[in-house]
């Protein structure tokens, strides 16, 4: 898979200069994260039907509920 060039940082990274959180890129096939503050390490990368359960787990896990 190639990785996007167009990258957009989270909502939630942070104040000053954004770099404590994560990057997003997609593609109609793919979804790609990265880390914000090491943006040239490697990337997490899933197919198009995977990103949205996996946020969804990460959320489910905060509330302490267990996924579905």
């Amino acid at each position: 898979m190639t990785i996007p060039d167009t990258w957009r940082k989270s909502s939630h990274s942070g104040g000053g200069d954004g770099n404590e959180c994560v990057e997003i890129a997609s593609s109609p096939t793919h979804t790609a994260i990265r880390d914000s503050k090491a943006p040239a390490t490697r990337t997490l990368t899933f197919p198009a039907g995977a990103f949205a359960p996996f946020i969804d787990s990460l959320k489910s896990s905060k509330r302490g509920t267990a996924p579905r």
